[in-house]
């Protein structure tokens, strides 16, 4: 609803500063054109995310996606011990954090919100620690193939949209660093 009023506010201070330094007719023309574009994105990004889409597919029937999970239990069992307890949650945020490892944020969202859900229904609705933990987790993922970005980048005619790579994991370790520190120490605080 916040994003709602956010859009209707900018559409609205965009149409009156065009009426009022009579440039309503570039404002017209610039949305066209944003909208045309923002079209011709999502064609090029639905053909992205149905290559990913498939190679995820290949991945979890090969065995792959399972053996990314399985490798980030131990890690798991030392941030989330609560949550490890149970193997359907500590599957859903394995899952979480193999598809994110993978850039595949469509596709590791829902099993987060899965993971939350389980974690939630532990906890009486009460956003615990760990449930802190695995937003932040989700939100500022280690990265090895930043697809979504990739994939932008091809359809905005980049030359080699994986040129990026060691940028993106230098900036995901850094991320996933700081948040999972503040998430330790902010847990500390609260308990005080």
């Amino acid at each position: 609803m916040a994003m709602a009023w956010i859009w209707t506010g900018m559409v609205s201070a965009a149409v009156l500063f065009g009426l009022v330094n009579g440039t309503i007719g570039a404002v017209g023309s610039a949305a066209m054109e944003g909208a045309a574009a923002a079209v011709e994105l999502c064609l090029s990004m639905a053909g992205v995310m149905c290559l990913w889409g498939g190679v995820m597919s290949v991945m979890k029937a090969c065995g792959l996606t399972n053996a990314l999970s399985r490798a980030f239990r131990p890690l798991l069992g030392l941030l989330l011990p609560n949550a490890c307890r149970d193997s359907e949650t500590l599957a859903a945020v394995s899952a979480n954090m193999s598809a994110n490892l993978l850039g595949l944020g469509n596709a590791a969202t829902p099993l987060g919100i899965q993971a939350a859900r389980r974690m939630a229904a532990k906890s009486g609705g009460i956003a615990t620690d760990e449930m802190c933990l695995l937003v932040v987790l989700n939100t500022a993922s280690i990265q090895l193939l930043p697809t979504t970005v990739a994939g932008v980048r091809a359809a905005l005619g980049a030359e080699n949209p994986f040129d990026i790579l060691p940028a993106v994991w230098l900036a995901s370790v850094l991320s996933v660093t700081a948040g999972v520190l503040a998430a330790k120490v902010f847990a500390r605080l609260w308990r005080r």
